[in-house]
């Protein structure tokens, strides 16, 4: 099943700091996950400095608790407390 997660980074003045400090892992994590198969595409929001201050990544999972499990409880931008809200959408990415 395919799920698009919208997260939205914390917007105190210390929350970039923290994305930063942790970004490393979570491309290292992204780059395993993609191998896999489970992450689909992923891009970092943009404010309008250019700033990082979310995420947006298209996934594929059996199912949300999958998702939760297998990923989004061991995702450094949740356990860094660099996202603070993260929506989870089901959809249907189009082939090309």
């Amino acid at each position: 099943m395919q799920f698009v997660i919208i997260a939205h980074d914390y917007k105190d003045e210390k929350a970039l700091q923290r994305r930063l400090s942790v970004r490393e892992q979570h491309l290292k994590f992204a780059d395993e996950m993609f191998k896999k198969g489970t992450w689909l595409f992923a891009s970092a929001l943009l404010d309008e400095n250019g700033t990082m201050n979310g995420s947006i990544i298209f996934v594929d999972y059996e199912n949300e608790q999958e998702l939760r499990n297998q990923w989004l409880e061991k995702e450094v931008y949740v356990t860094g407390k660099v996202w603070e809200k993260v929506e989870i959408r089901k959809v249907k990415v189009a082939k090309h």
